[in-house]
């Protein structure tokens, strides 16, 4: 029997998740006829993806869970395209595909799960990316925030390429794809727990195009995105994997004003905050004009902020005074639940 014509519920409920008429229903309306993917079979276990001669794949799983669902510049459906597709991008690969887990709340309005659906397809069509297989669960009432989503994503890369942290030298410079710390500075007015608002979003965007500019020049090394703890935490990350101090300088990291008031204002610091949409990138030193300027052409506010050194201890801000002040690895979690 087809579906009908309408889907009329306005909130979820436990049966929307029994396998049941219900649970087709809200696949079929709700999440299949928003993704419109050729290659999504919803009466399917498994999907078959083509194969790509001279490319090796790569795929990556994620979790989400931002509080609010939505916020200035996302919303927890456009968040898990972009992190997934990130993910991918910055191991230097093509992202092609997702696979979707969502796990609902009942009483969940059906008006916020479709926009967030709608959000996540636009999402994955800027990307490229096909949503291809997926599941979903109810719980309920009180058991989670509303929603939350599990990834899987896939995608291709050449093979002979190749940069991982056992690729960076000493000597090798440290870039950043634009402004840091504006989704953690989003998210957390999102939550309107502090009494005032602010004016900008969520930095969160796909970094692909970042990535590709990178990979045409010779000398990468590495990259990763920074999201939960920051761009001081990929800094630990690589310190902690080459055994070689990183060296950051204050006055070349670009941050937005509005998001350096409110960590004045708050006790927060940026280079800690989450980013969604920015790349850091470490290159070979004798390349990196030609890989900033690559950077810049896509990201016009890339910025040169450091570069790793042999000796010293591992991750070092020289502060716009002249000084020097020691980044300590992150320890609590300033802003929880932020992606």
């Amino acid at each position: 029997m087809p579906p009908p014509a309408e889907f009329r519920d306005t909130h979820v409920s436990l049966a929307h998740g029994n396998g049941g008429r219900l649970m087709r229903e809200l696949i079929d309306h709700v999440f299949a006829g928003a993704l419109q993917s050729p290659l999504l079979d919803t009466h399917a276990d498994a999907v078959a993806l083509p194969a790509h001669p001279g490319e090796e794949l790569v795929i990556t799983t994620d979790g989400f869970t931002v509080k609010p669902l939505e916020f200035p510049g996302g919303d927890i459906g456009s968040l898990a395209v972009h992190g997934t597709v990130n993910d991918l991008a910055v191991s230097g690969a093509i992202p092609r595909y997702m696979t979707l887990c969502v796990i609902l709340e009942e009483g969940l309005e059906i008006a916020l799960l479709r926009r967030v659906v709608h959000s996540l397809a636009r999402a994955a069509r800027a990307c490229g990316v096909s949503v291809v297989a997926g599941d979903t669960k109810v719980v309920g009432r009180g058991d989670c925030d509303g929603m939350y989503l599990s990834t899987t994503g896939v995608g291709y890369k050449v093979i002979p390429q190749r940069f991982a942290l056992d690729q960076v030298q000493a000597g090798d410079q440290v870039l950043v794809s634009g402004p840091i710390g504006d989704h953690g500075a989003a998210v957390m007015l999102a939550r309107q727990e502090f009494g005032f608002r602010g004016s900008f979003k969520s930095d969160a965007a796909s970094v692909l195009a970042e990535s590709q500019a990178l990979m045409t020049v010779p000398g990468l090394r590495f990259m990763r995105d920074p999201t939960r703890g920051g761009l001081a935490t990929v800094a630990h990350e690589i310190a902690r994997a080459t055994g070689f101090s990183v060296r950051l300088v204050e006055s070349r990291i670009p941050v937005n004003d509005a998001v350096q008031s409110v960590c004045e204002l708050l006790g927060f610091d940026p280079l800690y905050l989450a980013c969604e949409g920015r790349l850091v990138g470490v290159i070979a030193p004798q390349n990196m004009q030609r890989a900033l300027a690559a950077l810049r052409a896509v990201a016009p506010e890339a910025a040169h902020i450091g570069e790793v050194v042999t000796a010293g201890p591992p991750v070092v801000l020289e502060t716009t005074f002249g000084g020097q002040r020691l980044l300590d690895e992150l320890e609590d979690d300033p802003l929880p639940r932020i992606c």
